[in-house]
């Protein structure tokens, strides 16, 4: 990132100067010229203050939300108005730059226009938009008595971003409308802080699967990324947190797995601990958490990290059929129409959104119920999961 920085910064610069020069096009009011400026200011402020508080070792997380839903509302209205107004100058160089043409600079100040008011919706409206996907799979070594059976699965809560008690609460609606046998959490309840749970526990409570809630730990659950008066105060945290999903409902595997049982026979459900690939702490061990699970059991696996599928599952002697991971949000921000499926996280994370398959194995990536950093959703909004396990 750092490398790539002084890139950032010069597209930044070049765009806004471009889309300037447009808005001086359509309007001389001094106001309105100089309010131009007002967020660019209020950026690089807010970063000067960021980057203070940073040195003293603080992580203001609500600073850290708003200069990031400035920057995007900022920055990416003028890159995408930014290749208008460059095609234009492209021709104005071949008739002696005569001034800008105003419907031009109309129709840049338009397309700005579409980004921006979309990122505003995103931070309203989107961050609740629930979006019920399904999923219906076929397998040969299926139990007879789970054809048919319905798993929902919920990703990356963190509750530390909610404001929204009515929002939600509809989120938890439309999880309990889906009337699914098993619900599976696959991590990230909160941001950093256990307490941060404390005002969503009787909306989450709520939740109810007639086979019982079961739940693993993601990447934020542990309180790496924040700064603790001590390690016995972490540790501490992280007991509290633990209690909390059992206050919830919630019956959370650390490395270990459970018998799922139904007319007489049962699947295993097995969950580890966050692995990641990259710098994200590896507290996950499949090879510990399988170890008493028959090697033909159907298995199903809670994984936070969708890395982990190519790392270890795949390759693990035991055959996991299904395993369910969350932990990218889609970046929050993306494109999915008509089959086409598109957001910045694929360059980072191969298997980001939805379902994946192997040889015959599957993983199944969702989107995320909460919200992290940019506080909302466009266009990869939060999701609810329904998987329907069949017998081929």
């Amino acid at each position: 990132m750092g490398k790539r920085l002084p890139f950032i910064l010069l597209a930044w610069f070049i765009a806004d100067i471009y889309f300037f020069e447009a808005v001086q096009t359509l309007t001389t009011n001094e106001v309105i010229l100089h309010a131009y400026w007002l967020g660019d200011i209020l950026l690089v402020v807010g970063f000067i203050y960021l980057i203070g508080l940073r040195r003293a070792k603080q992580s203001p997380a609500n600073l850290i939300t708003w200069l990031m839903a400035l920057t995007l509302l900022t920055i990416v209205p003028k890159i995408f108005a930014f290749p208008i107004l460059l095609l234009e100058d492209i021709t104005r160089f071949f008739r002696h730059f005569p001034p800008r043409e105003v419907w031009v600079s109309k129709l840049a100040v338009f397309v700005a226009g579409v980004p921006f008011f979309s990122l505003i919706y995103g931070m309203s409206g989107g961050r609740h938009h629930y979006k019920v996907h399904r999923a219906m799979l076929e397998f040969p070594d299926l139990p007879q008595a789970f054809d048919g059976f319905t798993i929902t699965q919920l990703s990356d809560i963190h509750a530390g971003s909610f404001t929204s008690k009515r929002g939600v609460e509809k989120g938890v609606a439309l999880v309990n409308k889906q009337k699914s046998d098993l619900l599976l959490f696959t991590g990230d309840m909160v941001n950093n802080k256990a307490d941060e749970m404390e005002p969503w526990k009787d909306t989450f409570s709520k939740l109810t699967a007639p086979f019982g809630k079961y739940s693993v730990l993601g990447n934020h659950d542990y309180g790496d990324y924040i700064k603790w008066g001590s390690k016995q105060a972490k540790y501490a945290n992280l007991n509290r947190l633990k209690k909390v999903q059992q206050e919830i409902g919630f019956n959370l595997l650390l490395n270990e797995a459970v018998k799922i049982e139904k007319g007489g026979q049962s699947i295993a459900l097995i969950g580890v601990e966050n692995w990641g690939k990259g710098g994200f702490h590896k507290y996950g061990s499949l090879t510990k958490a399988a170890e008493n699970v028959p090697d033909d059991a159907f298995k199903i696996l809670m994984s936070h990290d969708p890395s982990h599928w190519e790392a270890k599952t795949l390759e693990h002697l035991k055959h996991i059929h299904l395993a369910l991971a969350g932990h990218t949000h889609g970046m929050q921000f993306g494109i999915e129409l008509f089959g086409f499926q598109w957001s910045p996280v694929k360059y980072i994370y191969p298997q980001w959104a939805g379902l994946y398959e192997q040889n015959g194995k599957y993983l199944y990536v969702n989107r995320g119920f909460g919200f992290l950093g940019f506080k909302g959703r466009l266009g990869i909004w939060p999701e609810i999961t329904v998987i329907t396990l069949k017998k081929a």
